[in-house]
């Protein structure tokens, strides 16, 4: 396999990620090591707009709300799912999940089975990242300091951006075309995947970044650091927009399926806030946390939050928006081991048909134990006022046979499409294209004037 390398430009007029090709054989069998299509080697990069400075809470709000957005629209459920894994002995997994009829408490059964695994990295695997709608591309990010970007459908390595300067902390697809990263070099990056071109280096974090989250509008951005600061990041502008102190480390920073509330995790608790970035309520875990994340119910109105945890287990707290405590509703067990991450995915179910969709939402969890478990969200019941703590046990599950698991995704499979959802995939897909021309020449522009300056700056000195 060819050699990653990364070079810095020291000219002024290399504004943009430049991309260098090179081709290679192709993989053999899916459990050996993909080998590298093309390799991607980013130089140079936009010169970014400097970060706002502006505290201000109403234009935090208001970030959300204004200009384009990088979001897609919602479509069908797939009626398969992958998971990829990754591990602290640089191993990547990959499972295949489908539902069959059966005779069980739901009418369905899930199953899940193994389709790769191999040795990703030349160090921990941090961070991975599937795109939503149709899960094409997977992105894996390492202690190694590359990206490296995967074909998830035809199992084959795309290449390793070489941007940051330190470990990769986390990586987000909040669009089907665009990639956003953390780096404990301090810095967020938000590349495109039509060619995997640098649009947005994101600096104002002192130190690492620990976490970053999209809002479902595609709009804005919120992450945590090493500084001790939530940051937010208007993603159409490539600034930041607001800011606030803590007074704690911030770990992980989620978004609501809604948007309307976001939780910032810190060792046990979790710091519940508004749009406003002001902050509502804190839940005090019994054990130290390791991943939360929003679910929708699948029973009921609302969302839940599951909080995975040192206890072996994931909690579901109920989540509302007023002064009433959450509390947990229900425990999903089956691990031996401190439970690292978790993800969730919307899925058609059998005897759905394109005029008539039955979904659910499983959860899939990865440990230290080596295990990769799949949990059913129809198992939990409505709202109740009962006390009752529900035990959900896996639906599925897979074990690596002792591989430390770090990081989870899932990413779309086979989706049940009708006629009106391909004619209206044709037309966003058209939308798409059109909104990414129309932002390429505004920042091409602002890279002429750059250069313009830079070079009238050189004839003075001269």
């Amino acid at each position: 396999m060819a050699k990653l390398t990364s070079k810095k430009s020291d000219t002024h007029s290399n504004k943009r990620a430049r991309i260098e090709v090179s081709k290679a054989a192709k993989r053999d069998a899916p459990t050996s090591r993909p080998q590298a299509e093309q390799i991607i080697t980013v130089e140079a990069t936009s010169k970014p707009q400097k970060p706002s400075k502006s505290k201000g809470k109403e234009k935090a709000a208001d970030s959300i709300t204004d200009g384009g957005s990088l979001a897609d629209e919602s479509t069908t459920p797939p009626r398969t799912f992958k998971i990829v894994a990754g591990s602290y002995e640089k191993l990547l997994y990959g499972l295949e999940g489908s539902t069959t009829v059966s005779d069980g408490e739901f009418g369905y059964e899930i199953h899940i089975k193994p389709i790769f695994a191999f040795p990703a990295h030349v160090s921990c695997i941090k961070a991975v990242a599937a795109s939503p709608n149709g899960g094409k591309w997977l992105a894996t990010g390492s202690t190694d300091e590359i990206i490296k970007v995967w074909d998830l459908r035809r199992k084959k390595e795309i290449g390793g951006l070489m941007h940051h300067e330190g470990s990769i902390t986390h990586l987000n697809f909040p669009s089907r075309s665009h990639l956003l990263s953390a780096s404990e070099d301090g810095t967020l990056c938000l590349f495109r995947a039509r060619d995997w071109t640098v649009l947005r280096s994101l600096k104002g974090h002192k130190g690492r970044v620990n976490s970053v989250a999209v809002h479902p509008s595609g709009k804005v951005a919120l992450s945590v650091g090493k500084d001790r600061m939530l940051r937010m990041w208007d993603l159409m502008r490539g600034r930041g927009s607001a800011s606030t102190k803590l007074g704690k480390e911030g770990e992980l920073v989620r978004w609501s399926i809604d948007g309307s509330l976001f939780v910032v995790q810190a060792q046990s608790t979790i710091d519940i806030y508004d749009t406003t970035m002001s902050l509502i309520r804190t839940i005090n875990h019994p054990s130290r946390l390791h991943d939360v994340r929003f679910c929708k119910r699948i029973n009921g109105e609302g969302e839940v939050l599951l909080a995975c945890a040192e206890d072996k287990k994931t909690s579901i707290y109920e989540v509302t928006k007023n002064d009433v405590p959450s509390r947990i509703v229900g425990i999903m067990t089956g691990h031996t081991n401190r439970v690292k991450a978790v993800d969730t995915l919307a899925i058609s179910l059998p005897g759905s048909t394109p005029s008539g969709r039955l979904t659910t939402t499983i959860v899939t969890t990865v440990s230290s134990d080596g295990n990769v478990h799949v949990y059913d969200m129809a198992a939990l019941p409505l709202d109740s006022t009962s006390k009752e703590v529900l035990e959900i046990k896996p639906a599925a599950s897979y074990s690596t046979k002792g591989t430390r698991l770090t990081c989870v995704t899932l990413a779309d499979g086979e989706v049940l499409t009708s006629a009106v959802d391909l004619a209206k995939k044709r037309k966003h897909d058209e939308e798409v294209e059109s909104d990414d021309s129309e932002n390429d020449d505004e920042w091409a522009v602002e890279e002429e004037e750059e250069e313009e300056e830079e070079e009238e700056e050189e004839r003075e000195e001269d």
